[in-house]
């Protein structure tokens, strides 16, 4: 497999897109080398507004250039857009359900050294709580540029979600992104494992290793955290009875949280919650914080095997 940056995905497909919509401007908060915004500055510098180090300011701008009839795309970090500009989002944005795309990178711990302060391990649980809010976690390259595309085209706020590190390939062409639709990655019967975000590639390893030792795990991702796929979380409780959830998010409010909800209301399976467990995450590389928190590959198989033994 092949790794790709998702935020150089998202940068490309979004001046393919502003090629495609003239009314496409695009918005950056003094981060454009890490979002990779600065591709579309390049190409469309009439469109392009920087605001600097204000992102409530940001998101206050945005409004106003969708009741204006443009397509505006907001660009920072996961931590800054959910939490320092949530009111705005909320309020300014989400409440009148305006057509502002909220595109962050370095979400979970994928800024890793940054620590704490940068870690966004809290936005989903924030983003998928607002009404009108759509929430996207793509998790490889081409699942990132489907969902841009589909994010623009959605009439409605969106909040696209995306690490900072490149992201191994596992979609293949017959894989398509659609809102609110989970994407069926390998068949099986005996659990279930529903991943979003960059994590996907984990899930889809542990279950092509698990299927060497006789046991077929389905995998799901949901690229979609909101709206939520129902329909195929049902399938999988009826299935197979045990759904395992993997995300680089608190378990608290996330995608654990989400699947959970809908199990919980049919009480037809068990949900175990693999992620961040409820704590602030140690400071290092994404891939130090990872194996700290048990989200490898190999954790994951152990802590799924162990569940389906329990």
């Amino acid at each position: 497999m092949a790794k790709y940056s998702l935020r150089h995905a998202f940068a490309e497909a979004l001046v393919d897109l502003g090629k495609k919509y003239p009314n496409l401007v695009a918005l950056e908060a003094d981060l454009q080398d890490s979002t990779q915004s600065i591709q579309f500055m390049k190409a469309f510098p009439e469109r392009y507004i920087q605001v600097g180090i204000a992102e409530q300011n940001m998101m206050g701008i945005a409004a106003g250039l969708a009741l204006s009839g443009k397509i505006p795309v907001t660009h920072t970090f996961a931590c800054f857009a959910s939490m320092r500009a949530c009111e705005q989002v909320r309020t300014s944005i989400a409440y009148p359900k305006l057509n502002v795309k909220i595109f962050v990178s370095h979400c979970g711990v994928s800024a890793g050294t940054a620590g704490t302060s940068h870690h966004a391990i809290e936005d989903i649980a924030i983003m998928r709580a607002i009404p009108n809010m759509t929430v996207i976690a793509p998790g490889d390259a081409r699942e990132m540029r489907q969902a841009a595309e589909a994010a623009i085209r959605y009439d409605g706020p969106a909040y696209v979600r995306v690490g900072a590190g490149e992201a191994e390939d596992v979609y293949t062409e017959t894989h398509h992104f659609e809102i609110g639709k989970a994407t069926v990655l390998r068949d099986g019967n005996d659990a279930t494992i529903i991943s979003t975000g960059q994590l996907m590639y984990e899930a889809v390893c542990a279950s092509d290793e698990l299927r060497k030792q006789g046991k077929k795990i389905r995998v799901l991702q949901m690229g979609t955290v909101k709206p939520i796929d129902r329909e195929v979380i049902l399938e999988a409780a009826e299935e197979t009875g045990f759904i395992v959830t993997i995300e680089e998010h608190n378990v608290v409010g996330g995608l654990g949280g989400a699947v959970a909800e809908v199990a919980a209301e049919i009480g037809k399976a068990k949900v175990r919650r693999l992620g961040i467990q409820d704590r602030f995450s140690p400071v290092g590389t994404a891939a130090y914080i990872l194996g700290e928190e048990m989200l490898t590959i190999n954790d994951i198989i152990v802590s799924l095997l162990e569940f389906v033994k329990e």
